[in-house]
């Protein structure tokens, strides 16, 4: 019997060969080379197949990449179009550089040797002249794994700016506090219950590799509960979707973990041995003997009030909703598996507490790290060694780190206009790197005035593939590659295994198959696009061209002193010494280490990766080790390296305790001694405060799309599938205010208002409003933007006060690719997050994205898609916030605890405030 295959045997990639589908009913054959990649349209990092035509030396087709143990052979929508992106009529072929005034439209071309000298000149006097913070680079989604970071080493720069606190800062806090690793590695696939804070399962942040294996899980049996106030794809999938109203997640969690408790429904042997119960008794509870049963005694008492009474009346589930998911959570014992990224973490004030309470349910259970429950990303996610170690940065850059958040989990970036307002610093060279704040930020206006000031920002380098609402502003735009077209390494925590990705620019491989020589990779891709790894090391000699400096070292062939590294050499380096048992399966089919990663595409590590804490210590580090015996701490020069369980020397977690911390030490020694343990505080944004007869509402609007991701989703068959955002509306809420499906609505926000259209649905809970932040993209040019995915805007400006009307939406335009002449889709969504004040949490630093909103009918005059916002309001709510914060110094003089890491972190002494 014939058996369907899902994709080619890797043993024909390199000549595959295929009918032509345009030459139907003739049988036309057509060859191809099969070439591995990474994908690039979000983090997930799920391997792909790029299908180059032999002949034309064109991406044909993208396919999933079957050898791939993340992804495993799936791609979803926002891969599959890759083809899309990299024939886009409107994208960005050759270095651009900007005539007149910053967002005036006024380009021209230039070579790559002009931008890099003008470049490097500018960032070597910078260094000379001790100016090192005047250097930043400002990443989105990095997609790969540290070699940017180690160029801004090589430079000596603390630099590193991302959008992290936009995105997901204070669900990694939550889960740090427990563990010391920052994310969760769930493994749905094994799990008996799996609980979603989020519409994880069509949208997570790894979205495909963990929507399977919940599919899979769920196919075994698992029971699925969904937390979520909208009716989500996910929610509906659900076998208990519990609407809680935002913010009040917390008080549900608590009263999960209380029928835990009460019903004996905890893993009590897991808790003796691995949570750091001691500490909470010694600090919180000295009343109390020092005994695991004083301690299960005292969380008894201290969740005593979140019955499920309780949690019913705070959060609006049923009680027997609450006690039946809680039941499923118990049962569950060791295989409960659950995640919370954006959602109620990213949404609200106090998110981060929300994810403590979580977490909670997870250390109750005994799920940490096992078969079917949460693991570590730090023990799910590999990341290899680069060919040297620069130093680390000698200072501290308050405007990446201010002292007003010591805890902060990643860099306060979307605050920088508000810094640079204040005269905190001045930025001498700015690079954004696929990232979009005018747009993907909150209050993007401050944005504009920023980048707009010559006096704040000197010199401005957007990397981008393709156009933006913040390229617009700079004064470079220098094209960068898409998935297929540039060298990465990349590894995500998508399972319970290491792997490691390569990404590859596959018309180059190509060309080089074929016998051609390729000197540098925009020799090979459309027009003059480049990649950031020949980007960064061409400049970095530009600055350092006699190695003076020590830079250029960094960027030297380890086979050839003295000479550039190429991009063979540096990741066949790293392939050769850095990833374990690579060489020796590479051996086995008779090819080099980089020869394997080019003809799959990636590599497993470890696989069936489980409780990772139960390793022993190595012998060698207990010999020279001493242990503190009032916490059974094993410590190295001081610095905890592994616990004593029963007597056993074990490595443990990456906490102060080495075991899961239920009482944060940390947090009372900063100052947030109320916030010690898990507990439930209401978000900036309580139903209860709400004034309904005013028109007041939660917005929820930080929920995605599932074929959409932020800056790079401007892709024709993406847009033609989702391509509008509309106010989501409780029909009763609707029904008050006599608002119908289609109606235009004005939303009003502290610092302005945006005037859109209307759902009205039972899918969302009354008193909360919904939409989706994918959309909205907008352009000042008719040509020059994506026509596909963005309306052509007028912006007026009024000292302060700014507003934006759309000229037209999306509409038909000839070009290259006869597809653009189809477009039959106008609207594109309104850009809500112009509206949006800075609200940052005081502890994670994160993005508060709920809005307290007034909702009422558009007036005469209103059109859709208005936008009116006053960055001077918006200046002075920043100021609201930040006043909440408890700065720094801590314990010993400290900027930040050290052992808070941080993306790029600067020597020890840089922690050291005073």
């Amino acid at each position: 019997m014939t058996r369907f295959k899902s994709h080619p045997d890797p043993s024909t990639w390199d000549d595959y060969v295929d009918y032509e589908s345009t030459s139907w009913p003739r049988k036309d054959q057509r060859h191809y080379w099969i070439i591995p990649s990474v994908c690039f349209n979000c983090e997930a990092a799920c391997g792909i197949l790029a299908y180059v035509d032999k002949e034309r030396l064109t991406v044909r087709k993208i396919e999933g990449n079957p050898a791939h143990p993340g992804s495993r052979g799936r791609t979803c929508a926002k891969g599959v179009v890759t083809p899309n992106q990299l024939e886009d009529p409107d994208r960005i072929l050759y270095p651009l550089k900007r005539e007149g005034e910053r967002g005036g439209g006024r380009w021209h071309q230039v070579s790559w040797d002009e931008a890099l000298n003008d470049i490097a000149a500018r960032i070597r006097s910078a260094i000379v002249e001790n100016r090192r913070h005047e250097i930043m680079y400002h990443v989105g989604r990095p997609g790969e794994d540290g070699y940017a970071n180690r160029v801004l080493q090589a430079w000596g720069v603390d630099g590193h700016n991302s959008h992290t606190n936009v995105c997901s800062s204070s669900a990694r806090l939550g889960h740090f506090l427990w563990c010391g690793n920052d994310r969760p590695s769930p493994d749905y696939a094994n799990a008996q219950t799996i609980l979603l804070l989020s519409s994880h399962l069509e949208t997570g942040h790894y979205f495909n590799p963990h929507a399977q294996r919940i599919i899979e899980g769920q196919a075994k049996g698992a029971t699925l509960i969904v937390i979520d106030p909208r009716l989500s794809n996910t929610s509906a999938k659900a076998d208990l979707w519990l609407p809680a109203y935002s913010g009040t997640e917390g008080a549900l969690l608590l009263a999960m973990a209380n029928v835990l408790l009460r019903e004996d429904l905890y893993d009590r042997a897991f808790m003796r041995r691995w949570v750091d119960w001691r500490g909470y008794l010694r600090a919180a509870r000295p009343d109390l003997g020092v005994t695991f049963d004083n301690f299960i005694a005292a969380l008894k008492e201290l969740y005593s009030a979140f019955t499920p009474e309780f949690a019913a009346a705070e959060t609006g589930v049923d009680a027997a909703q609450i006690v039946e998911a809680a039941r499923a959570v118990g049962r569950a014992r060791g295989t409960f598996s659950t995640h919370n990224w954006r959602s109620a973490a990213a949404g609200n004030l106090w998110g981060w507490q929300i994810t403590r309470c979580l977490y909670l349910l997870v250390v109750m259970t005994g799920s940490v790290g096992t078969e079917g429950g949460v693991g570590l990303h730090l023990s799910n996610k590999f990341v290899p060694k680069h060919p040297t170690s620069p130093p680390q940065p000698g200072y501290w850059n308050e405007l990446l780190f201010p002292r007003e958040y010591p805890l902060a989990f990643f860099e306060m970036s979307y605050l920088l206009p508000h810094f640079l307002k204040e005269k905190r610093g001045r930025i001498d060279v700015y690079f954004t790197r696929v990232y979009n704040p005018v747009w993907t930020n909150p209050d993007g206006f401050s944005w504009i005035e920023m980048l707009t000031d010559r006096e704040a920002i000197g010199l401005h380098i957007a990397l981008t593939p393709t156009w933006s609402e913040t390229a617009w502003f700079a004064d470079y735009i220098l094209p960068m590659g898409l998935g297929t077209e540039r060298h990465d390494t990349m590894s995500q925590e998508t399972h319970a295994a290491q792997w490691i990705g390569f990404r590859q620019p596959v018309l180059r491989v190509a060309r080089e198959k074929r016998g051609d020589t390729v000197n540098l990779t925009y020799e090979a891709n459309p027009g003059e696009v480049w990649e950031e790894s020949e980007f960064w090391a061409t400049l970095s000699w530009r600055i350092d061209p006699d190695g003076s400096l020590g830079i250029r070292q960094h960027f030297e062939s380890p086979y050839r002193p003295g000479e550039p590294v190429t991009m063979d050499e540096y990741y066949g380096w790293m392939f050769e010494h850095s990833v374990p048992g690579l060489p020796e399966a590479a051996a086995r089919e008779q090819l080099t280490p980089l020869g394997y990663m080019r003809k799959y595409g990636v590599f497993t590590v470890k696989d069936r990766v489980y409780a990772p804490y139960e390793q022993l210590l190595d012998p060698d580090a207990l010999s020279t080790a001493s242990v503190d015996a009032d916490n059974d701490v094993v410590l190295q020069d001081g610095v905890p390296i592994g616990v004593l369980i029963d007597g056993v020397a074990r490595v443990g977690f990456a906490t102060p305790s080495r075991r899961l911390e239920f009482y944060a030490k940390t947090l009372v020694d900063w100052g947030w001694a109320e916030h010690a343990v898990p507990r439930y505080v209401p978000g900036h944004v309580h139903w209860r405060d709400l004034r309904t007869d005013k028109g007041e509402f939660d917005l929820l609007p930080n929920f995605r799309l599932p074929t959409l991701v932020h800056t790079r989703s401007p892709a024709k068959w993406l847009y033609e599938i989702s391509h509008d955002n509309p106010l989501w509306i409780a029909t009763a809420d609707a029904r008050r205010l006599g608002i119908a499906t289609g109606d235009l609505v004005k939303v009003r926000t502290r610092i302005g208002h945006f005037v859109t259209r209307a759902w009205v649905t039972e899918g969302i809970r009354p008193g909360v409003l919904g939409m989706s932040h994918h959309l909205g993209r907008w352009r000042l040019h008719e040509e020059m933007g994506s026509r596909t995915a963005s309306a052509l805007v007028s912006i007026d400006r009024d000292g302060t006060r700014y507003k934006v009307s759309q000229v037209h939406g999306a509409q038909p335009f000839a070009s290259g690719d006869p597809d653009s002449a189809r477009i039959w889709w106008t609207d594109v969504g309104v850009h809500q997050n112009l509206t949006f004040p800075v609200q940052p949490d005081p502890v994670s630093g994160m993005h508060c994205w709920h809005q307290r909103v007034t909702l009422e009918k558009a007036a005469d005059g209103d059109r859709y898609g208005d936008i009116v916002v006053d960055t001077a309001k918006s200046h002075e709510i920043y100021k609201e916030w930040i006043a909440m914060t408890r700065p720094a110094p801590g314990p010993g003089g400290l900027r930040r605890p050290l052992w808070f890491d941080r993306p790029l972190r600067p020597q020890p002494h840089a922690y050291r405030l005073v």
